[in-house]
């Protein structure tokens, strides 16, 4: 029996020793860590096949904060957090960027492709986050039903798709910035002899990382407020830039439609779909919603929406505004302008570009900080992360682990180099969950029987093999067709075979996506469909993160879970369950 809560001495906050980043048993001696190394292959195993519990997730792993976040967001907060966390980045940085690169005035279409795949997504995160309320977003939802060592996976691309992103929107700020005050994109960047795409340094953009994390560490209230200001005047300029843009449009720009063809629509929308990815952030505040159950569905759901509308007629209002080859790729709106006439206009659309990307680095250091605590939660990371202030009721130490490491990657890298990789990492997370639905709604430990199992595994890797087989053909044969008569009548027998052969094990208890499975295999296809439109540059990067995930777990995640898997084990068969009041005494 463990001692009773109220014997424990509240510890202060601010700490910072060695049992506060490693109290595992594992890490309490060179001894113990040696022993512990030599049962890797046995750790792994048991991590490999070890899965969570929804109970667990809402219950045990929120005490390990200590204290509770607080309540305080409805859906009319969730859905102005949408458009904040959404729109900024992606289409005032990207959509030059890629129209001029990649897809001409297709772009247009680029943007409907990643949208279709997005809210494919935001139908899984939304089912998701009604059932399972926490922090961890797609992380928890991955440790429920993929297991343990599937959650790693997702929980190393969620950091790095959390301090890139940061990173990515910081620079862009910069480039706008300049914009407004009349210089050049690169201006206020610092020149340097290091290697080409590291070699501007960007002191601007580690300024700006810094304000917001610390107005999103003092209150999430107070960061909402904060938000619906400076979105609704992110507002007035987005309807500003597609009025005057069509009233500024000339066909002629239309032509050619597609210069780089339909390769360059597709990579193109691979790259856009960081303009997607932040709606991922608002299921991270359901442990901070009032009602989830209604106000996430209305909330991601009604924001996605309107969004996706939105990056359309922006994208088909710079193309037709100024011909691809001439837009900026830094500062794409405002230049355009520019070329038009309108050079006062290019202040306004600045302005408002300032304003999008510091809303999404606002609601991206709220989402990211709650990735990071509940990652933290699991031991995944050292738990020093997982610890919510009781005052201002936020993760603090989360906050400030994502932020000074955005911080880092921004002063050095560049757009083009984040972009990539950051839309890899988003899309791989994707695919991810939309796999943890097929297998919420078709698998239940205790009731599948083996066979059941065996056939959804088939299934599901049919899926798999068949989306990977043609995102690889059109890599390598972009104008061929034979591939597809072999990839897609495979995917649709996976799909099907499920549906068909397995009878479903779950039903939604408010609300659930539509057609299962047929459309979470279909956003299976069309992430890694559109993770295979990227470069092969994008792969060798994702790759080399990946190696060095995978040498941080064996060494020290797959010991620290271990652990903290079998001492929760051993307190319940104890018969004791410690509350998020019961922490380690000085």
């Amino acid at each position: 029996m463990g001692s009773s809560p109220m014997e424990v001495q509240q510890r202060s906050y601010w700490r910072c020793s060695k049992h506060d980043f490693f109290p595992e048993e594992s890490f309490q001696s060179w001894s113990a860590y040696t022993t512990a190394l030599s049962q890797t292959h046995l750790r792994v195993k048991d991590r490999f096949t070890s899965r969570s519990s929804d109970s667990a997730e809402l219950g045990e792993l929120r005490g390990r904060s200590e204290n509770d976040m607080k309540r305080c967001l409805n859906w009319w907060d969730l859905t102005w957090f949408g458009f904040g966390s959404v729109i900024g980045a992606g289409i005032f940085v990207l959509t030059g960027q890629e129209a001029h690169n990649h897809a001409g005035p297709a772009i247009v279409l680029s943007y409907v492709a990643s949208g279709v795949s997005a809210m494919l997504s935001v139908l899984c995160y939304t089912e998701f986050a009604v059932e399972i309320p926490v922090a961890g977003g797609s992380f928890a939802y991955l440790r429920v039903e993929l297991g343990d060592f599937a959650a790693f996976i997702a929980a190393g691309n969620l950091l790095l798709e959390s301090i890139i992103g940061g990173a990515a929107v910081a620079r862009a700020w910069t480039s706008y910035f300049a914009t407004l005050i009349g210089r050049s994109s690169n201006s206020l960047r610092i020149k340097t002899n290091l290697s080409e795409d590291f070699n501007m340094l960007d002191p601007i953009a580690v300024t700006v990382l810094l304000i917001a994390g610390v107005i999103t560490m003092i209150s999430t209230r107070k960061t909402s407020y904060f938000n619906w200001v400076a979105s609704v005047i992110n507002t007035v300029v987005i309807l500003f830039v597609i009025v005057a843009g069509f009233m500024h449009a000339n066909t002629q720009n239309l032509t050619p439609f597609a210069p780089y063809g339909a390769e360059g629509v597709f990579r193109a929308a691979a790259i856009v779909y960081f303009a997607y990815g932040g709606f991922d952030n608002i299921a991270t505040m359901a442990e901070e919603t009032k009602n989830p159950s209604r106000d996430i569905p209305l909330g991601l759901l009604g924001s996605m929406s309107i969004i996706t509308g939105i990056y359309c007629l922006m994208a088909l209002s710079l193309t037709m505004m100024q011909k691809y080859t001439q837009i900026d790729t830094n500062a794409a709106y405002s230049v355009a302008f520019q070329a038009v006439g309108m050079n006062w206009a290019k202040y306004l659309v600045a302005l408002g570009a300032l304003k999008g990307m510091t809303t999404v680095l606002l609601v991206g250091s709220l989402g990211q900080a709650r990735y990071t605590t509940h990652i933290a939660r699991t031991h995944i990371i050292p738990p020093l992360f997982a610890l919510v202030h009781p005052k201002t009721g936020t993760p603090i130490y989360a906050n400030l682990l994502i932020i000074l490491s955005s911080a880092c990657i921004a002063f050095f890298s560049s757009l083009d180099v984040l972009s990539s990789l950051l839309s890899i990492s988003t899309l791989f997370i994707f695919a991810m969950m939309a796999s943890a639905l097929l297998v919420r709604r078709y698998y239940v430990s205790g009731v599948t029987t083996r066979s059941e199992g065996a056939k959804l595994v088939m299934f599901m890797t049919i899926i798999v093999a068949a989306s990977a087989g043609t995102s690889a053909y059109w890599g390598l044969r972009p104008g061929g067709w034979v591939g597809y008569t072999v990839t897609v009548p495979m995917w649709v027998v996976g799909t099907a075979g499920i549906q068909l052969l397995l009878e479903k094990k779950r039903t939604p208890k408010v609300w659930g996506v539509p057609m299962v499975p047929w459309l979470p295999s279909l956003s299976i296809a069309t992430n890694l469909f559109l993770m295979g439109s990227l470069g092969s540059q994008a792969f060798v990067r994702f790759g080399i993160c990946t190696v060095i995930m995978l040498l941080y777990y064996v060494f020290f995640s797959v010991h620290s879970t271990y652990d903290m898997a079998h001492k929760a084990k051993e307190v319940e068969d104890g018969g004791y369950i410690p509350t998020k009041q019961s922490v380690q005494p000085n």
